[in-house]
Protein backbone atom coordinates (compact mmCIF):
# COMPACT_ATOMS: atom_id res chain seq x y z
CA UNK A 1 0.00 0.00 0.00
CA UNK A 2 1.41 3.60 -0.85
CA UNK A 3 1.80 6.45 1.42
CA UNK A 4 -0.56 8.31 -0.24
CA UNK A 5 -3.50 5.81 0.49
CA UNK A 6 -2.05 5.32 4.48
CA UNK A 7 -1.77 9.36 4.72
CA UNK A 8 -6.02 9.48 3.52
CA UNK A 9 -7.03 6.85 5.97
CA UNK A 10 -5.25 8.70 8.54
CA UNK A 11 -6.78 11.59 8.15
CA UNK A 12 -10.46 10.60 7.72
CA UNK A 13 -10.96 11.27 4.29
CA UNK A 14 -14.13 9.77 2.09
CA UNK A 15 -12.62 7.90 -0.85
CA UNK A 16 -15.41 6.90 -3.76
CA UNK A 17 -16.20 4.19 -2.27
CA UNK A 18 -18.55 6.82 0.24
CA UNK A 19 -20.10 8.05 -2.63
CA UNK A 20 -23.67 6.17 -2.57
CA UNK A 21 -26.52 6.60 -5.00
CA UNK A 22 -29.78 6.58 -2.83
CA UNK A 23 -33.55 5.99 -3.93
CA UNK A 24 -36.01 8.72 -2.75
CA UNK A 25 -39.46 8.04 -1.89
CA UNK A 26 -41.97 7.64 -5.13
CA UNK A 27 -45.41 8.02 -4.64
CA UNK A 28 -47.35 7.15 -8.12
CA UNK A 29 -50.91 8.45 -9.03
CA UNK A 30 -52.72 8.49 -11.98
CA UNK A 31 -52.23 12.45 -12.29
CA UNK A 32 -48.50 11.67 -12.35
CA UNK A 33 -45.34 11.18 -9.47
CA UNK A 34 -44.27 13.38 -6.57
CA UNK A 35 -40.73 12.31 -4.22
CA UNK A 36 -39.77 14.20 -1.59
CA UNK A 37 -37.04 14.43 0.50
CA UNK A 38 -36.69 14.77 4.23
CA UNK A 39 -33.92 16.06 6.17
CA UNK A 40 -31.87 13.85 7.83
CA UNK A 41 -33.92 10.74 7.16
CA UNK A 42 -34.10 9.79 2.98
CA UNK A 43 -30.28 11.83 2.79
CA UNK A 44 -27.60 11.82 5.28
CA UNK A 45 -27.57 15.78 6.08
CA UNK A 46 -29.67 18.82 6.57
CA UNK A 47 -30.39 21.04 3.61
CA UNK A 48 -29.15 24.69 3.84
CA UNK A 49 -29.11 25.11 0.18
CA UNK A 50 -30.48 23.98 -2.84
CA UNK A 51 -29.60 25.46 -6.76
CA UNK A 52 -29.77 23.34 -9.96
CA UNK A 53 -28.17 23.49 -12.95
CA UNK A 54 -29.76 24.31 -16.76
CA UNK A 55 -29.41 25.23 -19.92
CA UNK A 56 -25.95 23.36 -20.02
CA UNK A 57 -24.60 23.07 -23.76
CA UNK A 58 -23.70 20.34 -25.38
CA UNK A 59 -20.10 18.92 -24.30
CA UNK A 60 -19.74 20.82 -21.14
CA UNK A 61 -18.79 19.83 -17.97
CA UNK A 62 -20.15 21.35 -14.53
CA UNK A 63 -18.39 20.89 -11.02
CA UNK A 64 -14.76 20.04 -11.32
CA UNK A 65 -13.78 20.52 -7.55
CA UNK A 66 -14.23 19.38 -4.24
CA UNK A 67 -15.36 20.76 -0.64
CA UNK A 68 -13.94 20.95 2.67
CA UNK A 69 -17.20 20.26 4.80
CA UNK A 70 -20.07 20.45 2.42
CA UNK A 71 -22.22 17.53 1.17
CA UNK A 72 -24.02 17.76 -1.72
CA UNK A 73 -26.66 15.53 -2.79
CA UNK A 74 -27.39 15.05 -6.57
CA UNK A 75 -30.38 14.32 -8.60
CA UNK A 76 -31.34 14.43 -12.26
CA UNK A 77 -34.73 16.25 -12.01
CA UNK A 78 -34.85 16.24 -15.86
CA UNK A 79 -32.92 14.56 -18.29
CA UNK A 80 -29.66 12.62 -17.83
CA UNK A 81 -26.00 13.17 -17.00
CA UNK A 82 -22.90 11.20 -15.57
CA UNK A 83 -21.10 12.29 -12.50
CA UNK A 84 -17.61 11.31 -11.97
CA UNK A 85 -16.12 11.29 -8.38
CA UNK A 86 -12.68 10.96 -7.21
CA UNK A 87 -10.71 10.94 -3.93
CA UNK A 88 -6.86 11.25 -6.08
CA UNK A 89 -6.37 7.14 -5.68
CA UNK A 90 -9.86 6.00 -7.13
CA UNK A 91 -12.20 7.07 -9.72
CA UNK A 92 -15.46 5.97 -10.89
CA UNK A 93 -18.49 7.67 -13.50
CA UNK A 94 -21.86 7.23 -11.50
CA UNK A 95 -24.82 7.84 -14.02
CA UNK A 96 -27.99 9.34 -13.06
CA UNK A 97 -31.01 9.57 -15.06
CA UNK A 98 -34.63 9.07 -12.67
CA UNK A 99 -36.04 12.05 -10.60
CA UNK A 100 -36.31 9.64 -7.76
CA UNK A 101 -32.16 9.01 -7.15
CA UNK A 102 -29.75 10.90 -5.94
CA UNK A 103 -25.97 10.37 -5.50
CA UNK A 104 -24.51 11.96 -2.22
CA UNK A 105 -21.11 13.34 -2.44
CA UNK A 106 -19.44 13.80 0.89
CA UNK A 107 -16.59 16.59 1.39
CA UNK A 108 -13.65 15.69 0.33
CA UNK A 109 -14.60 14.12 -2.76
CA UNK A 110 -13.49 15.85 -6.14
CA UNK A 111 -16.69 15.43 -8.47
CA UNK A 112 -17.79 16.67 -11.97
CA UNK A 113 -20.88 16.19 -14.22
CA UNK A 114 -20.54 15.69 -17.52
CA UNK A 115 -22.58 14.60 -20.70
CA UNK A 116 -25.58 16.09 -19.83
CA UNK A 117 -28.72 14.93 -22.21
CA UNK A 118 -30.47 17.89 -24.18
CA UNK A 119 -33.01 19.57 -21.58
CA UNK A 120 -31.16 17.93 -18.39
CA UNK A 121 -31.71 19.77 -15.29
CA UNK A 122 -29.02 18.26 -11.78
CA UNK A 123 -30.65 19.53 -8.87
CA UNK A 124 -28.08 19.63 -6.04
CA UNK A 125 -29.20 19.83 -2.22
CA UNK A 126 -26.12 20.72 -0.31
CA UNK A 127 -25.31 20.81 3.67
CA UNK A 128 -23.33 24.14 3.90
CA UNK A 129 -24.68 27.74 2.40
CA UNK A 130 -22.69 28.96 -0.26
CA UNK A 131 -18.92 29.83 0.99
CA UNK A 132 -15.76 30.00 -1.60
CA UNK A 133 -13.44 29.27 1.55
CA UNK A 134 -15.37 25.95 1.69
CA UNK A 135 -13.90 25.25 -2.30
CA UNK A 136 -10.81 23.34 -3.71
CA UNK A 137 -10.69 24.94 -7.21
CA UNK A 138 -7.76 23.22 -9.19
CA UNK A 139 -7.02 19.20 -8.78
CA UNK A 140 -3.50 20.19 -7.52
CA UNK A 141 -4.59 21.96 -4.40
CA UNK A 142 -7.42 19.09 -4.20
CA UNK A 143 -4.16 16.08 -3.82
CA UNK A 144 -2.32 18.55 -1.80
CA UNK A 145 -5.36 18.51 0.55
CA UNK A 146 -5.47 14.77 0.10
CA UNK A 147 -1.29 14.42 1.23
CA UNK A 148 -1.05 13.05 -2.50
CA UNK A 149 2.09 14.23 -3.81
CA UNK A 150 1.12 13.55 -7.55
CA UNK A 151 -1.21 12.66 -9.82
CA UNK A 152 -1.99 8.63 -10.04
CA UNK A 153 -4.23 8.90 -12.74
Amino acid sequence: MSDSVNWTEKKGLPTVFDCHIYQLPKISAVSGRITSVQNSVDIPFDVKRVFYLYDIPAGENRGAHAHMECHQFLIAAGGSFEVMVEDGIHCKTLFLNQPFMGLHIPPGIWAREQNFSSASICLVLTSHSYDEADYIRTYEAYLKYRGISERIH
